[in-house]
């Protein structure tokens, strides 16, 4: 077994260990990432690149307060890895909307936002919007639209330029990143753990920190976590380039900073599935041209699925291992908007729960009582 030369191991390569990782090191801790295969199932390679508060947390406090943390952290967060990396992550908070061409749709979402904002005070605001009063504004929205909310505190990033800061952020500081390293196994050694990985390698680690999204569920399972994650495919469409830039931004369709539109919103529980379909590709078509009637003209030049990291409850886990208390469970759907306080708060709780409080109601201890999780 290979020298634990590192305090810290993150399993898991991705935003969210990356960000996890960042954190730890400019906390003056030594770490190392052990980063899957590229054939493994990547949530950071095919998201949708939100930095979204709308709609988050509506019937979980604790949760809009996390991401209303996260998304006023994220101005200073892009700065930093800007300054440490040279690599600007494009954040753009310009506001957001949502969409509805349903009417009921529309009235349940807009319900929703009231428990937010009974939530957050002062903290959230929002508006919404009757279907003619927005195509006043923007008179590009099809007729079909009913209508729409807003929140100006929604933005988005690239998140391929953000994985590619967070990766040269870790280096910078002195982490090390180990590539093709997909954890199989691990076990208890000497006061720490053995883990040994699919090409035969054989490493150990003082502190472990399970990051590795649809890969955690085996793991965490021999390190005592009842956590279990499953996966939700989303389905996205990109198209050209285009010389114009969209009116808006929408959780469903955003013009990312190079010019192409991206679209999407599908959720499907399809298992490890990751394959796109021509259903789902043709109804994400239909909503963008309902939505916006111009984008008929244009060419779609590729597709893809994805899988969403999904907790049995949809929101994060954040939970010390019952069996071994130097192993962390760090894992969410949301790893792009929460990427500030994964880099910031975390780094806290793992040393001492206490340092962090409000973390306590992202504990697993909340399934105990359910067979989903």
């Amino acid at each position: 077994m290979a020298s634990r030369a590192t305090q810290f191991t993150i399993i898991g390569g991705g935003v969210v260990g990356l960000s996890v990782a960042l954190g730890l090191l400019q906390a003056g801790r030594r770490v190392t990432v052990l980063d899957g295969s590229d054939g493994d199932f990547r949530a950071s390679q095919g998201n949708f690149g939100l930095v979204w508060l709308q709609g988050k947390g509506a019937d979980f406090a604790a949760y809009a307060e996390l991401t209303r943390d996260a998304v006023a952290a994220w101005p200073g967060f892009a700065a930093m890895l800007g300054e440490l990396t040279g690599v600007d992550p494009a954040l753009d908070p310009c506001g957001g909307y949502e969409f509805f061409t349903d009417p009921a749709e529309f009235a349940d979402f807009s319900a929703a936002l009231e428990r937010q904002r009974a939530h957050l005070g002062n903290r959230f605001s929002h508006e919404i919007i009757d279907g003619d009063d927005l195509r006043r504004a923007h008179p590009r929205i099809g007729p079909d639209v009913v209508g729409a909310t807003f929140c100006a505190l929604d933005g988005h990033v690239n998140p391929l330029r953000l994985l590619r800061a967070l990766r040269s952020a870790v280096v910078t500081l002195g982490g090390r990143i180990v590539t093709d390293a997909a954890v199989t196994d691990v076990a208890t050694a000497g006061g720490g753990f053995a883990l040994s990985l699919r090409d035969g390698r054989h490493l150990g680690a003082d502190r472990i920190v399970l990051c590795a999204g649809l890969g955690s569920s085996p793991l965490a399972e021999r390190l005592g976590f009842a956590t279990r994650v499953r996966p939700q495919r989303g389905e996205l469409l990109i198209t050209e380039k285009l010389g114009s830039r969209l009116p808006f931004l929408s959780s469903t369709i955003r013009q990312v900073d190079e010019g192409g539109v991206q679209i999407g919103g599908t959720k499907a529980d399809a298992g490890p599935d990751d394959r796109e379909s021509l259903g789902q590709m043709a109804g994400l078509a239909r909503h963008a041209v309902r939505v916006l009637p111009a984008l008929a003209d244009v060419r779609v030049v590729r597709a893809w699925g994805a899988l969403r990291v999904m907790t049995p409850d949809g929101y994060p886990v954040y939970a010390r291992s019952p069996r071994h208390s130097g192993a962390c469970l760090v894992t969410c759907h949301s790893g792009i908007t929460l990427a500030p306080l994964h880099a910031g708060i975390l780094t806290a709780w793992i040393d001492d729960p206490s340092r962090a409080p409000g973390l306590e109601a992202f504990d697993e201890d909340r399934f105990a009582l359910s067979e989903a999780a």
